[in-house]
């Protein structure tokens, strides 16, 4: 698949879908709950403050390429206004989306994986050990 084909909003819609299962994933794998529960919870790590902090906590720790995608993603022009939170703070959420969609397309799910469990850990939403190893276990890889 020609990645370089898709735009930014492109990866960032498939982004929000696989960063929104990891985290349903994550959620169930710590038990199951009322469905009303489990979604409440989730709202907590799928929104787009939450997003925007994870963008912040590893950005310096990407690649060139991950980089430029991820900023190819933030400055895309959405056409849209944010609902529930301020224009920047969207853009940087979007910037992460579209760096999620890009790692998924390109098959790099360990990748993806490892870079949302950093993010979650400086969130303050997870416990310190859990989010890594949980996630990890629980998601497929790409070998």
């Amino acid at each position: 698949m020609k990645v370089h084909t898709y735009s930014p909003l492109a990866l960032a819609f498939i982004g929000d879908s696989i960063y929104d299962l990891i985290i349903r994933t994550y959620i169930i794998s710590k038990g199951s709950k009322a469905v009303g529960k489990m979604h409440k919870e989730s709202s907590l790590y799928v929104n787009a403050k939450t997003q925007a902090k994870i963008y912040h906590a590893i950005k310096d720790t990407l690649t060139e390429e991950e980089l430029s995608v991820m900023k190819r993603g933030r400055n895309a022009k959405t056409g849209s206004k944010p609902k529930n939170t301020d224009l920047i703070t969207y853009k940087h959420a979007t910037g992460f989306e579209t760096l999620i969609g890009y790692l998924y397309i390109t098959k790099q799910l360990e990748r993806l994986v490892a870079l949302i469990a950093a993010g979650l850990k400086t969130t303050q939403l997870t416990q310190p050990d859990d989010m890594p190893e949980t996630i990890e276990n629980e998601m497929p890889h790409s070998d």
